[in-house]
């Protein structure tokens, strides 16, 4: 038989319940406000305690609203709040079960596909989901077979917040982590980002791509070119992101396209290096096209150089490349002075562990131009003529066919 207290919570929770059900969207959310003020951070029991064992009658009520209103936009952020003060509660299995019962995943997935949601309830869904992909392997498999992946996907590349972007970036890796059976429909995701065009996207996707490639294990060859292509950006911050990932992919099949990719990089595809023509155009035009193309051109020396550096292997695979005349011709590049510079000491470092590339180097540019070259690559740019460019520019170094005549020899 039950207590007079236990009764008068029953019948306190009904009237509560009651004035829900009866009550106008101006009623619901002043509710809604009591309620996220009295029991966020609370736990199951104590939401229990709070709503006489049958909290779950108010968390149908407030889903079902939710799935009702979700596309007119009212109170959302309110809604999603509620859901997770009872999803967040600790030992919220049973809440848990209940909400995706009713389809909970499935209009988290279609509120975040909605161009009228706001930024802050975006964030608010995708935070309720990491809950549920928290919860274990089947939350995190239910979440992708619900096309989860393509909808936090877009979600990071069209958001314009840094905190939703840093949210869904931090559910793609949730969702990777004890995910065999979908690890690489996330992996695949993430590449397809790379070619988004927000930077601080394109950042948190090649920091995220370098922890879920550890999970996978294998490189997918359609990583190479958006990677490279990501070397043109001129935010620092995804270039420092796009070479470490290239470094990490060293030990992955993927490294001799990414090798022939880097070099070929070094002598870009736009009609040759121009000297000074691109300050006489009128309009400019030539400076706009060819800046990213000089700065992609410079990433891809320093990529060089910290490969070769950390590896010797690497070192000997680059020289068939014909990488010695590539360095050759990016060193005189007097439009870019980075590319100069990272191709100068990327040579430097070829020079100085290969007696035949310092032999051939030394014959193409001369005995002035060498010397100061080997006095201090680094600054070299600085003190080059046009005369010495277009050495540089022209040159033919053709390691290769030594190598090729030493090995046969051999």
């Amino acid at each position: 038989m039950s207590t007079s207290k236990e009764q008068a919570a029953i019948s306190k929770v009904m009237s509560f319940l009651q004035e829900w059900d009866h009550g106008n969207k101006t009623v619901r959310i002043r509710m809604l406000t009591v309620f996220l003020t009295q029991n966020t951070g609370k736990t199951c029991p104590e939401l229990e305690l709070e709503f006489a064992q049958v909290a779950s009658l108010f968390l149908a009520r407030l889903t079902a609203w939710m799935r009702l209103t979700y596309m007119f936009g009212t109170c959302l952020g309110l809604q999603l709040k509620a859901v997770g003060v009872f999803l967040s509660a600790a030992s919220n299995h049973r809440y848990l079960i209940e909400f995706l019962e009713v389809g909970g995943v499935l209009t988290l997935m279609e509120i975040l596909g909605q161009k009228q949601t706001k930024e802050e309830d975006k964030a608010e869904a995708l935070r309720l989901l990491q809950i549920v992909s928290d919860a274990g392997r089947k939350y995190k498999e239910l979440v992708c077979e619900s096309y989860g992946v393509r909808a936090i996907a877009e979600c990071l590349a069209k958001s314009k917040t840094e905190g939703t972007q840093e949210t869904a970036r931090a559910l793609l890796e949730s969702l990777a982590h004890g995910n065999p059976k979908y690890q690489n429909q996330v992996y695949r995701g993430l590449i397809a980002l790379l070619t988004c065009t927000s930077p601080k996207a394109q950042q948190l996707v090649l920091q995220t791509l370098r922890i879920v490639q550890d999970i996978v294990k294998a490189a997918h060859p359609s990583i190479v070119g958006p990677l490279l292509n990501l070397l043109r950006s001129l935010h620092l911050e995804v270039q420092y992101e796009a070479i470490e990932l290239i470094t990490d992919l060293r030990q992955y099949e993927v490294r001799p396209a990414l090798l022939r990719g880097l070099v070929a990089l070094l002598k870009p595809a736009m009609g040759g290096v121009q000297r000074h023509k691109i300050l006489e155009d009128p309009e400019m035009t030539k400076m706009t096209e060819s800046l990213p193309v000089f700065v992609q051109q410079a990433a891809a020396a320093k990529a060089l150089r910290l490969l070769a550096q950390v590896s010797q292997e690497q070192c000997q695979e680059l020289l068939p490349l014909r990488v010695v005349h590539h360095l050759m011709y990016a060193m005189g590049n007097q439009e870019h002075a980075d590319a100069q510079r990272q191709a100068s000491l990327a040579l430097e470092h070829f020079v100085r562990t290969y007696p035949v590339v310092e032999e051939h180097v030394r014959r193409a540019m001369g005995i002035n131009l060498f010397a100061a070259f080997m006095h201090k690559a680094e600054t070299l740019y600085m003190k080059m003529d046009e005369i010495q460019a277009d050495i540089l520019l022209s040159n033919k170094v053709n390691i290769s066919e030594v190598l090729e005549h030493q090995s046969s020899e051999d």
